[in-house]
């Protein structure tokens, strides 16, 4: 019997990892439970992604994905006159709206680039992407600092299950922004 060409199997693998890794965790993610959750055989597992690394890295490049694409269809970003402190703590919230789930899902999965070294360079793609929209509008050091300004909120809202304070992310952004001498 031949093998069966199945051009969407890949995704779906990644789509099943994502799901496994909200539910149980990314302690809950095996090849054999995102083949389980995929309805695929265990080998298509293996044969997309070697490595449970392998798959942890695409997993984690399409959850960057959502915020990217949240930064960059906000075009306001690149308007030089638009305040950018309160475009991107909208931004901000408009992402956290999306769901705690998804949220945390991301941040898991962020996070799990301290112990596991093969998922550096994709958070380092997050970080970078968002940082070259900003530097659109201000000098490399000031956006960084814009950077570690929203992942630091985030994670605190995450971590201590507070509600997101639009105002409050746009006053530090804001003196983040003022400090480099950047009007808003």
């Amino acid at each position: 019997m031949g093998r069966r060409y199945d051009p969407e199997r890949r995704q779906r693998i990644i789509d099943a990892a994502l799901r496994v890794a909200a539910e149980k965790g990314i302690a809950g993610l095996s090849h054999r439970s995102v083949a389980a959750e995929a309805d695929v055989p265990l080998g298509s597992t293996t044969y997309h992604f070697r490595t449970l690394d392998d798959l942890l890295v695409a997993a984690l490049r399409q959850s960057n994905e959502g915020f990217a694409q949240l930064v960059r269809e906000r075009g306001v970003l690149q308007d030089p006159d638009a305040d950018l402190p309160a475009e991107l703590a909208a931004l901000l919230g408009e992402w956290a709206a999306g769901g705690r789930e998804g949220v945390e899902l991301e941040y898991e999965l962020y996070l799990a680039a301290l112990r596991r070294p093969a998922l550096r360079p994709v958070a380092a793609e997050w970080c970078e992407g968002v940082g070259e929209v900003l530097r659109e509008r201000t000098d490399p050091v000031t956006a960084r600092g814009m950077v570690a300004m929203m992942d630091g909120i985030c994670l605190q809202v995450l971590l201590t299950g507070a509600e997101y304070d639009e105002a409050y992310t746009r006053e530090m952004l804001g003196r983040v922004l003022a400090s480099a001498g950047t009007p808003s």
